[in-house]
């Protein structure tokens, strides 16, 4: 018994050797994943935009970090990390550079669907020797899921178009897409065949035939969107049909994007929520 005893403290202990103990998060994706998994001195540094709260839904938990200064390798590196967490939205320049340097990293590929949040919250929990916190995370946001889900049963679709101040509008194979598919709306984008975040093509908004807009922003969005001609002509523009969300939530490649699903699910079915 004393042996066996023994024997397992001396595992736990290589186990703990094992676990990375300075993490360093170069994108807010990979922020907002560490943060969740992580223990926290595990975690050497976070992103220049993890306590920026236009871009973070973590900005608050994150001040109790330090942040690098840039997305540059010198700025990474300074903070001594055995494990860096990147995305494949990293500049190449960047992530080539980091590989040359031979400290240990996880690139993180997809983020377009709630599974695939899931492999990697699955993945980083098996580099940070946090699987059981990542599986328990996991259940909680299917949980959540489900609920929105039993919630929309039967509603009737709402088509929607994804509006910005940026010339590109969201179709199919992206985080908005995911949005809608448990939102109870129809992305008319992805109906009319935009992929990705594909240019705006202006002469077929109204052919889309759009009941609401979605955008990112606050209060001042609306007047921002009524400057750009392609959107204020748009009856759902002009009947106010407009559903305003946060950046970060919108954007985020987490298990905080359920927020969004959440955010717009009740702006389209209000009497789902009484």
């Amino acid at each position: 018994m004393r042996r066996l005893l023994l024997a397992l403290l001396l595992l736990g202990t290589a186990l703990q050797a094992a676990r990375p103990q300075r993490v360093v998060s170069q994108s807010v994706g990979t922020d907002e994943l560490l943060l969740a998994l992580a223990d926290p001195d595990q975690i050497a540094a976070l992103s220049h935009l993890a306590g920026d709260r236009r871009f973070s839904p973590v900005a608050t938990e994150a001040a109790r970090f330090p942040a690098i200064r840039e997305s540059s390798v010198e700025s990474v590196l300074r903070h001594r990390p055995d494990l860096v967490l990147a995305a494949s939205y990293t500049q190449p320049e960047t992530l080539a550079l980091l590989r040359r340097t031979g400290v240990r990293m996880l690139v993180l590929t997809r983020f377009d669907t709630l599974e695939d949040v899931y492999a990697n919250l699955r993945t980083l929990g098996r580099e940070l020797g946090q699987e059981a916190r990542a599986e328990a995370l996991i259940r909680r946001c299917q949980e959540r899921a489900a609920a929105l889900a039993a919630r929309l049963a039967g509603v009737r679709q709402v088509r929607v178009l994804g509006v910005s101040i940026y010339p590109f509008t969201p179709g199919v194979a992206t985080t908005f897409q995911d949005i809608c598919d448990h939102a109870g709306a129809l992305n008319v984008a992805a109906e009319g065949g935009l992929r990705g975040h594909a240019p705006t093509p202006s002469e077929r908004l109204l052919l889309w035939q759009a009941e609401v807009l979605v955008a990112t922003g606050d209060g001042s969005t609306q007047a921002t969107l009524a400057a750009i001609p392609h959107y204020r002509v748009l009856p759902a523009f002009r009947a106010g049909r407009l559903v305003v969300i946060p950046e970060p939530l919108v954007s985020s490649v987490s298990h905080h994007r359920l927020e969004a699903f959440e955010a717009l699910a009740k702006a389209l079915h209000p009497e789902r929520f009484r």
